[in-house]
């Protein structure tokens, strides 16, 4: 198993291209067993491809002892494996509600914390331990939420100088890795908690689907996530080239001609609209109740201005412009 895993893991680096010899990764480490997984298997290839690592962990204090214990467990991890380490003591965000918020804000402070060191000690990569399941609850979360193809595209193996080496490896394959070699990991009591949408997708969802549908759930949604990246990929593409033609851009104001605009496919014309939006408000999820309401102004036949507004900008029609201001 342990061999066989290490193949699978390198065949995966290879196929996406995650890293080549040289370089140099930053391991997001919380003490988990996927991260203590991740870290163990960089660990044994740095070797072979002249990998420099370096532990990152962030005791964000929502779980009292608990979260110090994971920060002491991963200071003695960095002395097992010889590795420098930073920490970020981020206890102070613990008076935040649980929910959404919460957990974007624990995302923001995170890969903050991981930019901070890369240009810190000059290092290109970040690597994280989300594994094949967390990727199917991720795409399931945003399924039942009414997400697009941007969401469905849910967690990517490589984006920019992210890497995610286990992606292809299931939670099962991970804790059985673990177990062989004697490897000791710490545990999340909260992960059991079905009040947070994931964890219920975890332990409720994912499990009544593979009992009574009786197929490789986590499998088939990994598959979707990969082949819709693809596709999103392309779109994407496409929009940005499409928007260098027929766009005005200002420094707080991007207007764009209506004529050109409904030349293209809907599908680009929605994700065109993403991208405008997102580059003047830094909005990334944008809702589709949102680019709807743009269209209605677009194809309005009424002879007056219209306009809305949402997210920080003022949309609004004038003859054949449709123009995006910040407020």
């Amino acid at each position: 198993m342990k061999k066989n895993l290490i193949k699978n893991i390198q065949n995966f680096a290879f196929q996406k291209h995650l890293w080549k010899k040289g370089d140099k990764i930053i391991i997001a480490v919380s003490g988990g067993p996927d991260s203590v997984c991740l870290l163990d298997m960089l660990a044994f290839l740095a070797p072979k491809y002249n990998l420099k690592l370096y532990i990152a962990h962030i005791n964000y204090g929502l779980r009292e002892k608990d979260s110090d214990g994971d920060e002491k467990y991963v200071r003695q991890l960095a002395k097992k494996y010889s590795l420098p380490i930073s920490v970020l003591n981020a206890k102070k965000i613990s008076k935040l509600k649980k929910g959404e918020n919460l957990e974007n804000k624990l995302r923001q402070i995170r890969y903050a914390f991981f930019e901070k060191i890369l240009k810190k000690e000059n290092f290109n990569l970040i690597a994280v331990g989300h594994n094949q399941d967390d990727l199917a609850e991720t795409v399931l979360m945003r399924v039942l939420r009414g997400s697009g193809l941007q969401g469905l595209s849910a967690i990517s193996a490589k984006k920019n100088n992210l890497i995610r080496p286990l992606l292809n490896t299931s939670r099962k394959e991970i804790e059985t890795y673990l177990k062989e070699k004697k490897i000791y990991y710490r545990t999340d009591k909260t992960n059991a908690d079905i009040a947070f949408f994931r964890n219920k997708i975890r332990h409720r969802l994912i499990p009544y689907l593979e009992k009574n549908f009786k197929i490789s759930i986590k499998q088939n949604l990994a598959t979707l996530a990969e082949t819709v990246s693809d596709d999103f990929e392309y779109i994407q593409n496409s929009a940005r080239k499409a928007n260098k033609q027929m766009i005005d851009e200002n420094f707080n104001k991007i207007s764009l001609e209506i004529t050109h605009f409904l030349s293209l496919p809907h599908s680009l014309q929605r994700q065109s609209l993403r991208e405008v939006i997102s580059s003047l408000s830094g909005l990334n999820n944008v809702e589709l109740v949102n680019i709807e309401e743009i269209f209605k102004i677009i194809h309005s036949k009424k002879n007056k201005n219209q306009q809305t507004t949402f997210g920080g900008l003022k949309i609004q029609r004038k003859g054949d412009k449709l123009t995006l201001i910040k407020i």
